[in-house]
Parts: C-alpha cells; structure tokens; sequence
C-alpha cells in the first residue's frame, strides 16, 4: 500500500523534470553556434566564418579568420531561384564546398545573418548555422577581433543545386488559398501587418488567413541572442502557428522571413519555406487578394 502511494508520485515527479528539460532545449540546436564555442580555435578552423556586415563594419574588426561576404548583391542575387550557374560561382569563390562547414553573423539581430544562412541552405550547403548574438553579442564578451583582412579564400568548385522546397511562389500562395494546405506566417512590423505602414508599395494589409508575429519578437533585444526554446514556443503558440503544418513565411524582401524560417527549423518544424519576394511583390499585384486586420 506504502508503495503504491510512493510511486505515482516518483513517477510524476520523474515526468515534470523530463518535460521541463525538453522545455529548455531546442528541437535544432545545431543551428546554432555560441560563441564560446567559435572562441575555441579548434571548432573556428573548422569553419568558414562568413561576416554579413557591411564593408566598412568589417574593415574596421571582425571575428579572426571571418571573411566578408556581400549581403546586399546577394540580397537581390536570388531572382527565380533558377540560376545555379551564377549561385556555383558566388558561393565557391568564398572558399564554400559541398561539405564546408559554415556559421554566419551580423550586427542586424540575426537579419541579414538569417539572409545568408537561407540563401545558403537553398543552394544546397548542407551544414551552416548562425552565431547566436553574433557580433554583438562577441563584443560584449570581450573575444578577439582583427582588422587586417583575412587571406582571400581558395575558390573551390561548388555545384549549386536548388532546393526549390524551400522556395515558396506566387501562384503556389495563391493556390493556398483555396485548399489552406500551406500555414502562412507574416514576419512584418504590426503596422505592415495592419496596411499602416506601406513602405514603398501600392497596397498595404496581409495576405488572407495569415497568421502573424513579428521577426524582431524571437529575438532578446537585450542580449541579441535568438529567445529561449520556451518563450519561442509560447509566441508560436500565441501566434496560432503550428510546427508540424508546412509553413511559408513572408516579409517584404525576404530578410526578415529568413529569420522566422530559421526559428521555425530551430524549433522543429518540419516543412519551412520563405516566400521570398513578399509583400513587395504581393502587395504591388493589383489582381491578389489582401485584407487589412485590425491593429493589435
């Protein structure tokens, strides 16, 4: 009798300390490089350490060893997703091969970091994370810089293969739209969300049944560094986003859907997309649907 009062709640107790355990761990969390860990030269040789600052940022410091890759004429380098000629010679000529191991940073909270680590995955790099609170976060703790420029990279041939699965069209949201097969996640400002803010495009408002939570939300704005395994989960939940549902995320140019689908795949998500042109696309085609929520 002793024991079976006991157990139930041994058990129990062995349950709750499984479960909050699984509560602080990522699903991915080899996405993810600390920087503790880069610090140790035997892990940073064993890297490409890509620096998507600017120019001028890099010149002045940067991580020993990283070399400087050019996010703004990779921002708009994408097109279709087609040209795997033009995607061999870009990432080859930065020293990247088919079984490079890569970690990317920025000083963007993840933003252009997130461009990059996607751009990368899509052409076929199997193996690149990002350096979590990148170059603020290495700042702050006071790890080595350099400002001499590091050797040129040895350009290898790298055979860029699309993974158009990753990719998300037009017509493909439009589809979506009838059959609900595809969750719809909407990583803009509020007021983007809401049609206030319109940036540079005609129209404002949200694609139809999206569901929204802004990208800088994942984000802890003190320490830069992507919010723990449980706070990422209550804002998916918060959000209506489901983890197992495939999911195309969308801002205005691709950047900050870069960040959420790396969230999502942090998380666990089976099937991560990125609608890469966004709501510039979206919301400059008069003949696509559009609502405008009401302001959270």
């Amino acid at each position: 009798m002793h024991v079976q009062v006991v157990l139930p709640a041994v058990i129990s107790c062995s349950l709750i300390s499984t479960l909050m355990a699984a509560e602080d761990r990522y699903a991915r969390p080899k996405l993810l490089l600390e920087t503790s860990e880069l610090a140790k030269p035997e892990v940073a040789e064993q890297l490409v350490i890509l620096d998507a600052r600017t120019r001028e940022a890099y010149d002045q410091s940067h991580i020993p060893g990283a070399r400087w890759v050019d996010h703004e004429t990779w921002k708009s380098a994408l097109g279709d997703g087609a040209d795997a000629e033009g995607w061999s010679k870009r990432i080859g000529d930065l020293g990247i091969g088919a079984d490079s191991k890569v970690v990317v940073y920025d000083d963007a909270s993840a933003k252009d970091a997130a461009r990059i680590w996607w751009l990368l995955r899509y052409w076929g790099v199997g193996d690149v994370r990002l350096l979590n609170g990148g170059w603020k976060a290495w700042q702050a703790e006071g790890l080595p810089t350099e400002v001499k420029e590091s050797p040129p990279a040895k350009a290898v041939v790298f055979p860029a293969t699309a993974r158009k699965k990753r990719l998300v069209t037009k017509n493909q949201i439009v589809a979506s739209l009838a059959d609900r097969n595809l969750q719809i996640v909407d990583a803009r400002s509020n007021d983007e969300f809401c049609g206030i803010d319109l940036k540079e495009n005609k129209r404002g408002g949200a694609i139809p049944g999206a569901k929204h939570l802004e990208w800088s939300d994942l984000i802890d704005p003190a320490r830069g560094r992507f919010k723990s395994p449980g706070e990422l989960r209550r804002l998916f939940d918060q959000a209506g986003i489901d983890l197992d549902q495939p999911t195309a995320s969308h801002c205005d140019s691709g950047g900050r859907a870069s960040v959420m689908a790396f969230a999502l795949e942090l998380m666990g998500a089976r099937d991560s997309r990125n609608y890469y042109p966004g709501w510039s696309e979206w919301g400059n085609s008069d003949d696509l649907p559009a609502v405008v929520p009401e302001k959270k």
